[in-house]
């Protein structure tokens, strides 16, 4: 069987709507978000939508967490706590911002960093704490904003793979202090790339409103470019389709769900695979399904299984990123700027212990990272797919039993 896939027309929902709105962008002839339209309808019903004061689009998920950590305004050599099972786009804009990355370990069944993995790793250089949603399962996050407010570190979260995601009936994104997304093209709603973040903090907003347009102040009486910052805009073609995804999104969300939830039941039972582990009072949105293997009762663990699962035209991703963020070579041999290894070296750091990553410091994370297959997701999949797929998990699991 073909499966769909997020990366072309076959996953994804785009069509007439987004093609209608385009036309509104194109025969306007404003492609630019500060004259045009759309950009701003956008954001205005974003931030309706998850009940914020503040709602800016940026050029990329990346981008949206670099304009988090610059309205967060680190120190040279401050340290921004985040977990090591991650995109690289969302650390390397800590680095950006003169901070360092420190990691947290995560929850072996989750995947998400929680309270007490993140406790032993703050220290007085703290400067934030950044807490990514993973595969759209919510961080357990009461006792992560208890942590926080204790020690008063704004909390950024990590929304790009978890939209309309919810926390105690609380949507994601909300909880913290900013919340970023992404809309880069396998995410819940996409616009090929894309970002956006949102904040009811009024002392981020400014800020991050700026960081967006090279800190110049639209609209103030005496506009200058106030500290160092970039062009992050979102263009109108981009937003067009932002737009159009925006009134689907519910749907979108709800068809993952519900697919995810029938392959659940029908695999819950096959010894030696587990169906994802939800956070309690947590509502999962399936940006990925991942799949723990049990390597004590399933042969070779997860690289034969995804092979097997391959050989049937499912494609997945054993190990997902393969190594934890600070295995890859930026951070081991810390390449960032030129040869001055800045900021994990340098002035800002003198009389500070070096950092280093230790692996036997994240057992969590590579229990994590060996025992998961990564199946794609996405809204496009039917009952017909889902079963084809179950059948296929319960052969392999069948096959490869020790």
């Amino acid at each position: 069987m073909q499966l769909p896939s997020d990366a072309d027309h076959t996953g994804r929902n785009l069509g007439q709507e987004e093609l209608d709105i385009l036309k509104r962008a194109i025969d306007s002839g404003t492609l630019n978000c500060t004259k045009g339209t759309l950009v701003k309808e956008f954001e205005s019903r974003f931030a309706q939508k998850y009940s914020v004061e503040f709602c800016r689009t940026t050029t990329s998920g990346t981008a949206s967490i670099h304009t988090a950590v610059a309205a967060i305004n680190p120190e040279p050599g401050d340290e921004i706590i985040s977990s090591p099972i991650t995109d690289m786009g969302a650390i390397t804009p800590i680095i950006y911002q003169t901070a360092i990355p420190i990691f947290a370990d995560v929850d072996p069944l989750t995947y998400n960093v929680t309270s007490e993995t993140i406790a032993p790793k703050i220290t007085r250089r703290t400067r934030a704490i950044i807490v990514t949603h993973l595969f759209g399962n919510p961080c357990d996050m009461d006792p992560i904003m208890e942590l926080a407010d204790q020690h008063d570190l704004p909390v950024i979260e990590d929304v790009c793979q978890a939209f309309l995601c919810k926390y105690r009936g609380k949507l994601t994104g909300t909880i913290g202090d900013i919340g970023c997304f992404s809309l880069q093209q396998g995410k819940h709603m996409t616009a090929g790339e894309g970002g956006i973040v949102i904040s009811n903090e009024s002392r981020y907003a400014r800020r991050m409103k700026l960081f967006i347009d090279k800190a110049w102040g639209y609209g103030d009486p005496n506009p200058d470019h106030y500290f160092l910052a970039l062009n992050y805009r979102l263009t109108e073609l981009q937003g067009a389709v932002a737009l159009a995804q925006f009134d689907k999104l519910e749907g979108v969300v709800k068809n993952r769900i519900r697919t995810a939830e029938l392959l659940t039941s029908l695999i819950s039972d096959i010894p030696g695979v587990s169906p994802p582990k939800m956070t309690s009072h947590g509502k999962h949105v399936y940006w990925k399904y991942p799949l723990r293997i049990d390597d004590n009762i399933i042969k070779d663990g997860v690289d034969l299984f995804a092979e097997e699962l391959k050989e049937s035209g499912i494609s997945s991703a054993p190990r997902y990123i393969k190594k934890p963020a600070f295995m890859c070579q930026i951070l081991k041999e810390k390449n960032t700027f030129g040869n001055s290894h800045f900021p994990f070296e340098g002035e800002c750091r003198q009389n500070e212990p070096p950092v280093t990553y230790n692996p036997e410091d994240f057992p969590g994370t590579y229990d994590a990272l060996s025992h998961v297959v990564v199946l794609p997701w996405n809204e496009a999949y039917t009952e017909e797919h889902v079963s084809y797929i179950a059948e296929k998990i319960r052969e392999v699991a069948k096959k490869l039993k020790k």
